[in-house]
């Protein structure tokens, strides 16, 4: 017989559609492609011999049939995850451990503050935390052996829940002296960056992907890097001594800047802002512990 039950990602997958009004825009939402989406509401309706969607060049619409069926489905949805919540809590209870992941940049300049907060309101719980790249945090959340995870991730990682608890910025930053320092009529401009050798951060930092990502929006390709390093304080050390010009988070290179051992370079067509986010496995909202520790990230971010 649950061979024949819909899946519950396709349900909330037509809750999307009715609230957004758009395949594409519900499948953004979900972190799934549009054409899986399409197929995966075609597939429902095929076996509900219903149809439930309407679609248009202006975007999609429910059918009476499925408008009637997306309450339906909130009511399901609305009890999987209270048995979701309710099992993660009968498991939290049991449960005096908090598996934490953190990247560098996290892992170094913020976690400290939200650890020490966290032990003074929870100080029977026991936190273990392991500080990795951003896609070593994914994994790690994704295979189970970590509760929680911090990333600096351009987007949302796939197939796991997020929360924002806190946003950054990288910037380029110098040795004292370097000619860019002197650039105050023509600053250093996004095509210039791109094409310039780099100190960056190694393949699956959030710090990289960060810059990918800000660079690919404008058409840019980043030139093959000078050096690529798996610490903050390497490539802030490598960008010191003169190597390169570096990306970091500005969270990384304030003291550096205050002593003036760096210099700060603006590209004003380059802005890289992003989000910190906290990451789980499972339903919309972490529990337990997790849930805890969230909110102190949130609260202190």
């Amino acid at each position: 017989m649950s061979a024949r039950w819909p899946d519950l990602e396709v349900l909330e997958l037509l809750v999307a559609v009715a609230e957004v009004g758009s395949i594409g825009a519900a499948a953004a939402r979900l972190g799934v492609s549009q054409p899986s989406a399409s197929t995966s509401i075609a597939r429902l309706e095929r076996r509900l011999g219903l149809a439930l969607v309407k679609r248009s060049s202006r975007g999609s619409a429910m059918t009476p049939e499925g408008s009637l069926y997306v309450d339906w489905a909130r009511d399901v949805l609305a009890a999987a995850d209270r048995l979701r919540l309710a099992t993660d809590a009968l498991r939290a209870e049991r449960s005096s451990h908090l598996a934490l992941a953190a990247s560098m940049t996290t892992a170094e300049h913020l976690v400290p503050r939200w650890l020490a907060a966290f032990r003074r309101e929870h100080g029977d719980v026991d936190v273990n935390l392991a500080v990795m790249n951003s896609a070593g945090v994914v994994e790690a959340v994704r295979d189970g052996s970590r509760d929680l995870g911090f990333v600096e991730t351009a987007g949302a990682p796939r197939a796991l829940s997020s929360a924002t608890v806190a946003t950054d910025e990288l910037v380029v930053v110098v040795a004292p002296g370097h000619p860019w320092t002197r650039r105050r009529t023509h600053p250093v401009t996004a095509e210039e960056l791109s094409r310039t050798a780099l100190v960056v951060r190694e393949e699956g930092s959030g710090t990289l992907q960060t810059l990918v990502e800000a660079c690919r929006a404008r058409g840019l390709t980043l030139a093959e890097p000078a050096q690529a390093l798996s610490s903050n304080t390497a490539v802030r050390v490598a960008a010191m001594a003169g190597t390169a010009p570096a990306v970091l988070s500005r969270l990384a290179v304030l003291d550096a800047v205050a002593a003036d051992d760096l210099a700060v370079v603006p590209v004003p067509d380059l802005p890289m802002r992003r989000r910190l986010r906290a990451v789980w496995a499972g339903g919309r909202r972490p529990v337990g512990h997790a849930a805890d520790f969230v909110v102190v990230a949130r609260r202190d971010g």
